[in-house]
């Protein structure tokens, strides 16, 4: 049979124990205080439905109302999950007026959802007048965590990220500004996470490359496209490599675009007390011990000793 033909689909034992999830997310929500007017922040699916947490579900349940940036997603949302809510505009045109339509229903003891059109709200997305007036209202605030483009696309990223990561928002819009924007993210210690328009990507890209052809070395680039969709694609490479990519196929300009930029760093040189002092306390200590015993006596950087260390138990290599 091709993959075309049509054929009955068996509900999956998966579908059989949705319901049982959402009673059980109900009974573990239960219990956690919900108090007469609050406002709750919701995550919600940057793409795919499914992404929605049970949590999320058992507790806009609890709600009275629901605020959306877009009321036509929030119904979407809903209606996609057997709910059906009232809703309150609140897109960053009528974010003002609607915190105050918020605040009178919050000080009724209503309970109030915010939604915004995908993930998590405040971050590069409406949201942060609405929590500010609720708490200088003197009224709980919760937040339910959820989808969010920015720890999607870093976690598939592969990238070292213990010296943090920056959220840089959408490239500026200007060459001028886009470039001061790149010359920073190459010259930073971390990772940066930022979006770009699809009517920008290639040009964005090409003044990245130009940036990067002036290092000794290319950075880290990965660009995540239409993340949780049907045509989801996370792709690394160097700018010129992702601009042949793009360019291989002009479908591939369009959607949502997310990319994670880290400059390319060489390896700290160890120094030589270090490095006999590391030897030498490995023969009595776990490596993780000597690396913590010797970071202490240097002031030097804990993982970088042992991340060194490591490297040369692999090589089989003594203090000899």
């Amino acid at each position: 049979m091709s993959p075309t033909s049509s054929m009955p689909i068996s509900p999956s034992p998966a579908d059989h124990g949705a319901p049982a999830a959402l009673a059980a997310a109900r009974q573990l929500c239960a219990g956690q205080s919900l108090p007469p007017g609050c406002l709750l922040v919701v995550a919600t699916p940057i793409g795919n439905l499914a992404d929605i947490s049970l949590r999320a579900l058992a507790m806009l349940e609890r709600c009275d109302l629901v605020a959306a940036e877009d009321t036509r997603m929030a119904q979407r949302l809903l209606q996609a999950h057997g709910l059906a809510k009232p809703l309150l505009r609140a897109d960053r045109h009528r974010e003002q007026t609607a915190a105050a339509e918020m605040l009178a229903l919050l000080a009724a003891g209503q309970r109030v959802a915010y939604v915004s059109d995908a993930g998590t709200p405040g971050i590069n997305d409406p949201g942060a007048v609405l929590v500010r007036a609720a708490r200088a209202a003197g009224h709980a605030v919760i937040a339910l965590p959820g989808a969010s483009s920015v720890t999607t696309a870093l976690s598939a990223s592969g990238l070292d990220l213990d010296a943090g990561y920056t959220f840089a928002g959408y490239v500026p819009a200007t060459q001028q500004q886009r470039a001061a924007f790149y010359r920073e993210a190459l010259a930073s210690p971390r990772a940066w996470v930022c979006f770009e328009a699809p009517h920008r990507i290639v040009q964005s890209l090409e003044e990245l490359a130009q940036l990067a052809a002036a290092l000794p070395k290319p950075p880290d680039l990965i660009l995540a496209k239409e993340l949780t969709k049907q045509f989801e694609a996370i792709v690394p490479g160097s700018p010129a490599e992702l601009l042949g990519w793009l360019a291989a196929d002009a479908r591939r300009v369009q959607g949502e675009f997310v990319l994670v930029l880290q400059a390319a760093r060489d390896a700290e040189p160890m120094d030589a007390q270090a490095q006999r002092w590391l030897l030498r306390l490995a023969r009595e200590l776990p490596a993780s011990r000597a690396a913590a015993v010797v970071a202490e006596m240097l002031g030097a950087d804990r993982k970088t000793l042992y991340r060194w260390l490591q490297a040369q138990a692999g090589q089989g290599l003594d203090e000899n």
